[in-house]
């Protein structure tokens, strides 16, 4: 399934949605990944099968959009029935791909494809169950060890996730999702990490910024990306304020749209804000000038107010705080 339904159908269909990273996997060396033969009559019938569910996907998110378009008007369709048709619509794909895999149940990467489909329809177990029998069959496939690991990232055991992610590193060091799902494990998980590596706090983060810097120059063109790895320094005490900066001015330099550069300018205040660098902060929030960003544009300048003048501080309730340590955005990234 193409990647138009992550979070949209999982969130409308799925009963246990995935929330964090990790997964399982046993340590070995230096196993080659064959390429894929895209000319072989398997290969191509399961490329049809895959074709066929992404035109699915696209459609269905046609539908979710539309719904909510109407649903905002009081008119939309309920979601349990809304709910039993996008299952109705995915039916036929989900019978092509059991009927491929009876007939080539050797064939790992159909069962891949068919764990993703499942994972999409919020069939974990489902899912786990394809990818384990995938595992069976050709255990050189990294993707498996990647997608085993956003299962056991929610599901444990945690430890198991950080050998998961190695092994899928290992298999394919050229995929930039496996350092970014292990780098957000590591930082999501930070006691689990320190037991599991014998190491302290800041050598966790050190860890964590050390995966994602592998995937930004992998993948150094991604917003979303370098806005996780940014997003990562509200986690770190002290602050690496320059660090921090240097990362959101990075995401900000790959912002593709003034909505996304405005809200880059909000982090970059506030980093500044909580480094004393008052007019710098003031600056940058003088730059934010889009409407749905007013509230939080608010309470950063009653903050930068009263940190930089506390002699006006006042006897109201305090500004709303921050998130002192929120998570990167991004859900699992899977590999088909």
């Amino acid at each position: 399934m193409s990647n138009l339904l992550i979070g949209v159908l999982g969130a409308l269909v799925a009963t246990n949605q995935p929330a964090a990273l990790s997964n399982l996997v046993t340590q070995t060396t230096g196993i080659s990944v064959a390429a894929i033969d895209t000319n072989s009559p398997v290969e191509k019938e399961l490329q049809k099968i895959e074709d066929d569910d992404d035109a699915a996907a696209a459609e269905v998110d046609g539908w979710i959009r539309e719904n909510d378009k109407f649903a905002a008007e009081g008119a939309g369709v309920p979601q349990a029935e809304m709910n039993r048709r996008i299952r109705a619509r995915f039916e036929p794909s989900r019978k092509a791909y059991e009927d491929f895999i009876r007939r080539h149940p050797d064939y790992a990467r159909g069962r891949v494809a068919y764990a993703s489909f499942l994972h999409d329809l919020g069939d974990e177990e489902g899912e786990m169950e394809q990818l384990l029998k995938a595992r069976e069959v050709d255990a050189t496939i990294p993707s498996i060890w990647n997608n085993l690991g956003n299962y056991y990232g929610e599901h444990g055991p945690l430890t198991n996730a950080f050998v998961c992610y190695e092994k899928a590193i290992q298999l394919d060091p050229s995929e930039p999702v496996y350092y970014q799902n292990f780098g957000t494990t590591v930082y999501l998980y930070r006691k689990d990490v320190k037991e599991f590596y014998h190491i302290n706090e800041q050598q966790v983060f050190d860890k964590a910024l050390a995966l994602y810097a592998k995937a930004t120059k992998l993948d150094p063109t991604n917003f979303v990306l370098a806005s996780d790895v940014a997003m990562t320094y509200y986690g770190i005490k002290p602050l690496r304020t320059n660090d921090a900066l240097a990362a959101w001015t990075n995401a900000l330099n790959l912002a593709s749209d003034e909505s996304d550069r405005e809200g880059v300018y909000l982090h970059l205040a506030r980093i500044n804000m909580s480094a004393g660098r008052f007019a710098e902060a003031q600056a940058r929030l003088d730059s934010v000038t889009n409407p749905m960003y007013n509230d939080l544009k608010k309470r950063l300048a009653r903050n930068l107010n009263e940190k930089e003048h506390p002699e006006t501080v006042t006897n109201e309730p305090p500004a709303a705080a921050e998130a002192t340590d929120p998570a990167p955005t991004n859900s699992p990234g899977r590999v088909p």
